[in-house]
């Protein structure tokens, strides 16, 4: 039986933005990269240049779209867009800052923040949506690029609930217990479509020595104190 070959997924956050520097919902909204995340998006590349990368796939978004041509530019190939690796939407809170959203409709807030998986916020989407459209991205890509490196670039809520299903977390707590930093570097390989070993999280070692300490941008189950 010949050997079966190992599909290696660089899976990237997009670089910082000045609406995730504001901690705004920004999840629909098109917003382009700002220089600090130009800067990130530009060390990772330089990062991943000798590494042999078969494909560039990239969420529709501009800042996706603007981190994955930075990334794709050493490997001379072209950004292939899917539309099932966008953001998870916020309905009417995007733009918004986290802090008004609690203030002005704090029973969705609260909602929400109980279980993001299947409540979303009105006109926006649940965890469970996000996970129905990306995971058969993912298999595709996989199953396209067998025994190659591929890289995806796509956003925080997509990519907690993504890595949560293919490792069997329960993603109710993506939230809680799982962060993204702006331009980090998760690497994932797939023995075949539907499995995956997590090698690297969360890492953001080309722009900083330490990952940030999540604060606001993980759910108050972090910060509640326990009795």
């Amino acid at each position: 039986m010949a050997e079966q070959k190992t599909t290696r997924v660089y899976m990237v956050r997009h670089g910082a933005t000045t609406l995730s520097a504001e901690d705004r919902f920004a999840g629909a909204v098109n917003v382009e990269l700002s220089d600090e995340g130009k800067f990130q998006a530009q060390v990772l590349a330089d990062r991943l240049a000798d590494d042999s990368i078969a494909a560039v796939y990239s969420s529709p978004l501009t800042r996706t779209i603007q981190t994955a041509t930075i990334l794709a530019s050493p490997h001379n190939i072209p950004v292939i867009h899917r539309d099932g690796l966008r953001e998870i939407h916020h309905g009417h809170w995007e733009g918004m800052r986290r802090a008004d959203v609690e203030t002005q409709f704090p029973d969705e807030y609260a909602a929400w923040e109980a279980d993001p998986f299947t409540f979303a916020p009105h006109g926006g989407e649940a965890g469970v949506n996000v996970i129905a459209r990306a995971l058969p991205v993912i298999r595709e890509i996989v199953s396209e690029h067998r025994g190659q490196n591929v890289l995806i670039v796509s956003h925080k809520a997509t990519l907690r609930l993504v890595i949560s299903s293919l490792l069997g977390f329960d993603a109710r707590g993506y939230r809680d217990r799982l962060d993204q930093s702006p331009a980090c570097l998760n690497v994932l390989d797939f023995k075949d479509p539907a499995r995956a070993r997590l090698m690297l999280f969360n890492d953001v070692s080309h722009y900083t020595d330490q990952p940030k300490r999540p604060s606001s941008h993980l759910s108050k189950w972090w910060d509640t104190p326990k009795v």
